[in-house]
């Protein structure tokens, strides 16, 4: 299902947007050396309660996961990269973490993630993988507007990524978003320009580059749920959801 937003559901998106990057923010500034990722869910909860939102991992069940999820949000550490299941671990300095969340407020979705090293130690490594899925995020939100394709904004990714020289995984990338969470469109990580669904204005779409160090293999934790680096290399992704306006692109889930 691909959904086109009216004016006044785009309007209720900007708000369900708003709320998305306002708690990852504040996820990011409370996760500090000694923070206990279970904590982060906790508050995260909060937030979208007193919001009087939902959370759309809670009951999330889907094929690829043992669900449901029974978490508020994805924390991902180090060769971790998605969908990570919140867990007893506490943050050590120089841990890599990505924050994934979703959330559905007055009937409109907005997904975002960010990825950030704890601590004081920041090793070169870790940085140079967050920064170059930022830039990928950049540039396919550049390339995204009225007539662009998806094969447009999967061409942008796939150039960044592979000129930083990262190896780049298919099976998981940006979607459509609206009613519920996950919709078509599809968008991969690489792809051919001028392909695929033409974009026009009321669209929404979380674009979402992410790499793993060394390897595009992915493995699954006993937990069914978090996906990690076959190699244990370090991970990084990064997440906007975004509206296709008559201008261009929108970005719903700043983070102030």
């Amino acid at each position: 299902m691909i959904e086109i937003l009216s004016p006044a559901e785009l309007a209720r998106a900007r708000v369900t947007g708003a709320l998305v990057g306002n708690i990852l923010q504040t996820m990011r500034q409370r996760a500090t050396v000694g923070t206990n990722l279970l904590d982060i869910d906790r508050w995260t909860r909060e937030m979208i309660l007193e919001a009087g939102a939902q959370s759309c991992y809670v009951d999330y069940a889907p094929s690829f996961g043992r669900g449901p999820f029974g978490h508020y949000i994805c924390t991902s550490v180090n060769d971790a990269v998605l969908h990570g299941l919140p867990h007893d671990y506490a943050l050590a300095d120089g841990d890599l973490v990505t924050l994934d969340l979703a959330v559905l407020k007055a009937g409109i979705a907005a997904d975002s993630a960010v990825s950030f090293v704890v601590g004081d130690s920041a090793p070169a490594e870790s940085l140079a993988l967050i920064s170059t899925t930022e830039k990928a995020l950049e540039a396919a939100i550049a390339t995204a507007g009225p007539g662009a394709r998806i094969g447009d904004i999967a061409h942008a990714i796939g150039t960044v990524l592979s000129e930083a020289g990262y190896p780049i995984n298919t099976e998981f990338g940006g979607h459509g978003i609206g009613s519920t969470m996950h919709q078509d469109p599809h968008i991969p990580n690489t792809g051919r320009p001028g392909r695929g669904f033409q974009l026009r204005p009321g669209l929404l779409l979380a674009i979402e580059p992410w790499v793993m160090a060394d390897t595009a293999k992915l493995v699954t934790d006993p937990d069914g749920w978090t996906l990690r680096s076959a190699t244990g290399c370090r991970t990084a992704h990064s997440e906007h959801t975004i509206a296709i306006t008559d201008d261009g692109a929108e970005i719903l889930t700043v983070r102030a």
